[in-house]
């Protein structure tokens, strides 16, 4: 039988010790697992989110008029100031009248000849039939000659057709008199609509006359105004399209639109588009259109430049995530899911196509439309993305800080 000795065994039990002592050291040496990102997601369900689109648009008054002279004459008096607002009707010029004066005492003098003539000629007419229905029975008995009764009855015809021409004489005197009575009212040139008038083009003085250099001022109305702006080919049939498919809906009967200003600010008043031009401009490529807008303040000018929002419009059953959570990489736009993983949850990568930039409600700010993705359900990381540094990588929610939204906007 093999027997160690005293020594070897010692030797053997020390080298032991010593091997299990390395192998306690090099576990304790070897690097712990990290820990769990933290962080923030928004778990996916879809909603209807409203949808607005921008375009740069023009001011301009909703009438504008330009006041013209219609007859010859000489300017007189101008009633207003350039550049205040006026009222339907109000007098902006005087013409010289004198003439127009006497031409409409002419006409009332022509009348009155008329209405005379009438008067004679029904006196002759009287006279004629009289003489008639004397001569008559007398001819019948042969007391007068048939010549006599003939010229009898010519005079009759005479008489009435001097009436005639007496009533048309009246009935052209009274043409006349309308007439001089309309050019006599075309030297007081008023407001045909209210509105803001504009710089004088003639002044005092001035001869003008009804073909050339008639124009004496313009006037705009604004209010309301139009709004004038145009949308590209590609995306009104886009739009169009889309809201034919049920893709899109509308969230009344017409689409609306509201303003940003210069400063960026938004205008609290709505607008209805009312016109979409059937063709598409030429020059620009895009579908004219057009809104109507209340400017009862007066703060809104023709010409000005604005940032025309048209809205109306919504995406049903929509998946709408926050800025913040969208990542760019090599291959497109992604975003981490948080999804579970052998140890816990982990953070995977999901490519998405995104359309429009929106801004929902309850604060929801600066979101995301995502056509194609994710689906209801996932959990999108939106903080803490920073720390995620490969597919993967175990992640954690803490649940006091956790965000769900839902069709509620929670």
């Amino acid at each position: 039988m093999f027997r160690l000795s005293t020594a070897s065994l010692a030797v053997v039990l020390s080298a032991f010790i010593s091997g299990c002592q390395q192998a306690n050291q090099a576990e304790s040496a070897a690097p712990a697992a990290p820990p769990p990102v933290a962080v923030t997601t928004v778990e996916i369900q879809r909603e209807p989110i409203p949808i607005e689109f921008e375009y740069v648009g023009q001011v301009a008054g909703s009438l504008e008029v330009e006041i013209r002279n219609r007859i010859t004459g000489i300017i007189e008096q101008r009633h207003f100031t350039e550049g205040s607002e006026v009222n339907a009707g109000q007098l902006l010029f005087s013409l010289d009248d004198a003439l127009f004066k006497a031409e409409y005492q002419q006409a009332l003098a022509a009348i009155e000849t008329a209405e005379a003539q009438k008067l004679t000629a029904q006196a002759q007419l009287k006279q004629a039939q009289r003489e008639l229905k004397r001569v008559t029975p007398l001819a019948r008995q042969n007391m007068v000659s048939q010549n006599q009764l003939d010229d009898a009855a010519s005079a009759v015809d005479i008489a009435q057709a001097q009436l005639a021409v007496a009533e048309a004489s009246i009935q052209q005197a009274e043409a006349n008199k309308l007439s001089a009575r309309i050019n006599l009212d075309y030297t007081r040139i008023k407001a045909p609509v209210a509105g803001i008038v504009g710089r004088v083009q003639q002044n005092r003085g001035a001869l003008v006359q009804d073909l050339n250099n008639s124009l004496l001022t313009t006037l705009v109305q604004i209010d309301p105004v139009y709004v004038n702006f145009g949308i590209p080919e590609n995306e009104w049939l886009g739009i169009r399209d889309q809201l034919n498919d049920g893709g899109l809906k509308l969230d009344g009967e017409r689409l609306n639109i509201t303003l940003i200003r210069a400063d960026g600010k938004r205008d609290t008043r709505s607008g209805t588009l009312d016109f979409r031009d059937y063709k598409v401009d030429g020059t620009t490529g895009n579908f004219a259109m057009r809104a109507t807008l209340g400017n009862a303040a007066r703060d809104l000018s023709p010409g000005q430049f604005v940032r025309v929002v048209l809205n109306g419009i919504f995406k049903p059953d929509a998946i709408a995530i926050p800025q913040r959570a969208v990542l760019d990489g090599p291959t497109g736009k992604y975003v981490y899911v948080m999804t579970a993983g052998e140890q816990g949850s982990v953070a995977m990568q999901k490519p998405i196509e995104l359309g429009q930039w929106v801004d929902l409600d309850q604060g929801r700010d600066n979101y995301w439309i995502v056509n194609s993705g994710i689906e209801p359900g996932d959990k999108v990381i939106v903080d803490g993305v920073a720390r995620i540094f490969f597919p993967g990588m175990s992640v954690a929610e803490p649940t006091a800080t956790a965000e769900t939204t839902t069709s509620q906007a929670q």
